[in-house]
This record gives C-alpha cells, sequence and structure tokens, in this order.
C-alpha cells in the first residue's frame, strides 16, 4: 500500500500483532474457534504483507495474483463454512476486499487507481461502507455489560472472547485504512 511510510509500519505491526495473537487462539479447546481464528490469523499477517510501505519493499510482479489466488481460497473456504455460521460471511467479505486490493495493485503500477472507470471507486466506497459499519458495531459490542456474576474459572488466552473480538475490530480499522490508500 502506498502512503506515509510511518503509518504503513503501524499498519503492519497492527495486523502481524493480530495475527499472532489468532494463532495463539487456534490452541482453544473450541472447534470453531480454533477455524475462525486459523481464518483470522491468515487475513491478519496477508493485511501486514500488503501494508509493508513500497519504498521499503515493491512486491514483484507475481505476487498480487498470488495474493489473490490465496484469498480467493480463503473466500471459498469461507463460504463453504458460512453453512455452519453466519459469522464466516464476515470472512468471505474480508477475503473478497483482499482479493480485490490485490487486483487493484496488481493492474496498477503506481499502486493507485490506474485501472480508471467508475465501478473501482463504487466497489472501494461499498467495502469501505461495510468495514466502516463493522468497525463501528465490533466497538459497541466491546462496552462492557454488567459483569456475570461468580464467571466461571480462568480462561485461557485463546479462549477469552473480548480479545477475539478486538482482533477483528482492529483488523476491520486496518482494512478501512488499507482501502482509503487505494
Amino acid at each position: 500500500m502506498h502512503g506515509p511510510a510511518s503509518s504503513g509500519w503501524l499498519l503492519v505491526a497492527l495486523c502481524a500483532v493480530t495475527g499472532a495473537y489468532c494463532l495463539a487462539r487456534m490452541r482453544s479447546g473450541a472447534e470453531g474457534q480454533r477455524s475462525a481464528a486459523g481464518g483470522e490469523a491468515l487475513m491478519g499477517f496477508g493485511m501486514a504483507a500488503m501494508a509493508v510501505p513500497t519504498a521499503v519493499y515493491t512486491p514483484p510482479a507475481w505476487a498480487w495474483p498470488l495474493y489473490a489466488a490465496v484469498f480467493g481460497a480463503a473466500g471459498v473456504h469461507a463460504l463453504w463454512a458460512a453453512r455452519a455460521g453466519a459469522h464466516h460471511l464476515h470472512h468471505l467479505v474480508g477475503a473478497a476486499a483482499m482479493v480485490y486490493m490485490a487486483l487493484v495493485m496488481a493492474g496498477s503500477p503506481a499502486h493507485g487507481h490506474g485501472r480508471g472507470g467508475s465501478d473501482v471507486p463504487l466497489l472501494t466506497g461499498a467495502l469501505l461502507l461495510y468495514f466502516a459499519g463493522y468497525v463501528l458495531v465490533a466497538g459497541v459490542r466491546l462496552v462492557p455489560v454488567a459483569a456475570v456474576a461468580g464467571g466461571g474459572g480462568a480462561a485461557g488466552w485463546g479462549d477469552r472472547p473480548e480479545l477475539a473480538r478486538v482482533c477483528r475490530l482492529s483488523m476491520g480499522i486496518a482494512m478501512v485504512a488499507m482501502l482509503l490508500t487505494l
């Protein structure tokens, strides 16, 4: 992505840390939690790789189609997994957004809106609206409610739902930032 190098590195750090925590969540005892965490780890690390400032590293031309293929496969997996839960539809939209950004970057040597046409800004705008709405809803879900009395034993790092929500929120914010740089 293009833009100021300092904000690019902050985005790389945010996405990499989020991806690393999602890897830790994959050790959870709940199968559904592990599956979702795997997709979110892939998304976090993929976003971190795409956010590296171009002043430092410009990926080779073959990298963008590879990103598109990997996230296309992740989208197909999310579509298949959506049979079990609607949460995977968000993963499908995220994977589609990553494919879209990879295709825009592949078609634009200056890493911007080089393809022209009115459909590119429209799709970018629709994805921005979706992820901005997602960020707002995810932020509201983090507002604490009255604590449940006798909340059980201590949960492991991978089984803390509030931390999973924070990861999803941070990836949503990062997605908005990445879409704004297109």
